[in-house]
């Protein structure tokens, strides 16, 4: 009997959709945006970028050179490696729609001799333009003017409208239609505040679609927030929606309560059946990414997190050992977790606590090179229901 047969998964839906989707991480420019993470060098940008690309995303977004000296040298430097060192990955930059930013990514990729695409956005919802002052003529022309000038240029450009899950349909409509008209080739649909729930995507990014892209070559792009905890789950429904392109970081890191956790997102495409790559590198990868922007990734954070696939529960632990005394990794893996640990090079973890019963402590001891005799096994988990944490090995050792 497979796994299959063991498992009936609600989740599985009918074949129908074979698209594969496309990732662009945001980890160097959104991500940054975070108040609390550091701003790494230029060489550790270029070693994210060839981890990232031997992860498999297909674009990433090298920062936003209009916003000073420092991010400008890093969007040059990361063009040349790309460049170079022939990368498998698209590179844009995020730009304000003013002729100064769009002027810089012209030069840029006229240097480097590689397209780099625009990410010019704009903000769209009536609560913007209120406090900016703006009426829909501004923005469409400012829209116009911002496409001509990269078309003239030969810069390919995504037009990104800012807080597009809280602005009124005609609005989105006008700037996308002027944006496409100009000749954009993408358009990004943005849920800047993380307002947004799956329905609100769902209705969203079938609107576009329906309304606004008139052509498959169109491709559409959703950026995510996590202002309310949905940031994956709205992802995944622009995805089933329609939307080719889904964006994120890594960790999830960004402003406020930071973006769309590139992957968490990865692997429950992966799950979902629409693999990017080897996960096998992402725990590396993420906990690179903690290091150089200087932020700790929680004990129980998704499939990444110390806790992840790790137990000290009795019942938990049993069940998991008696798989592994049939030979069964594979439903060792899988009888109490919903993500299996070998997808990101990891395994099942058993410890000794107040929670712990005798499976716990005869695993330790055979892993451990122990035969698992009664009085040791009683010893330990003596000590175990007397303490008020997982033990340490030091501790377990003590005893034996």
């Amino acid at each position: 009997m497979t796994l299959e047969d063991l498992i009936h998964d609600w989740n599985a839906s009918p074949p129908g959709d074979a698209r594969t989707p496309l990732l662009n991480d945001e980890t160097l420019r959104d991500g940054l945006q975070s108040p609390s993470v550091r701003d790494p060098d230029i060489p550790a940008k270029r070693d994210l970028l060839h981890r990232l690309s031997h992860l498999g995303v297909d674009a990433v977004d090298l920062g936003m050179p209009g916003a000073g000296p420092k991010p400008l040298a890093a969007v040059k430097a990361l063009m040349v490696e790309i460049r170079d060192h022939r990368l498998p990955i698209a590179p844009n930059a995020a730009v304000r729609t003013l002729e100064t930013d769009l002027a810089q990514v012209a030069d840029i990729q006229q240097r480097v001799g590689l397209p780099l695409e625009a990410g010019a956005f704009l903000g769209s919802s009536p609560v913007r333009m209120d406090v900016e002052g703006w009426d829909l003529a501004f923005l469409v022309t400012t829209a116009r003017r911002a496409v001509a000038f990269c078309r003239r240029h030969q810069v390919p450009v995504m037009m990104v409208t800012e807080d597009s899950t809280r602005a009124r349909p005609e609005v989105l409509k006008a700037i996308y239609r002027a944006a496409l008209d100009e000749g954009a080739e993408s358009i990004c649909l943005s849920d800047t505040c993380g307002h947004a729930t799956p329905e609100g995507v769902r209705r969203l990014v079938r609107f576009i679609r329906e309304e606004v892209i008139q052509s498959p070559s169109v491709r559409l792009d959703w950026h995510g927030h996590n202002d309310r905890g949905l940031g994956i789950a709205n992802a995944i429904t622009a995805f089933e929606a329609g939307a080719d392109r889904l964006h994120g970081t890594l960790l999830g890191i960004g402003e406020r309560c930071g973006n769309v956790a590139l992957d968490q997102l990865m692997v429950n495409l992966h799950l979902m059946g629409h693999p990017k790559g080897d996960l096998a590198s992402l725990p590396a990868l993420t906990q690179r990414v903690g290091e150089l922007c200087g932020i700790r990734i929680p004990a129980n954070y998704p499939v990444l997190g110390r806790d992840a696939f790790r137990t000290g529960t009795g019942v938990h632990a049993a069940a998991i050992v008696k798989a592994l005394h049939r030979g069964d990794v594979e439903l060792a893996d899988a009888v109490y977790a919903g993500v299996p640990a070998a997808l990101v090079g990891r395994r099942q973890e058993i410890e000794i606590g107040p929670m712990a019963g005798h499976s716990n402590v005869v695993y330790w001891l055979e892993m451990n090179g122990y035969d698992a005799i009664p009085e040791r096994v009683d010893r330990i988990l003596h000590l175990a229901k007397q303490s008020a944490r997982i033990l340490s090995e030091e501790e377990i050792r003590s005893v034996l």
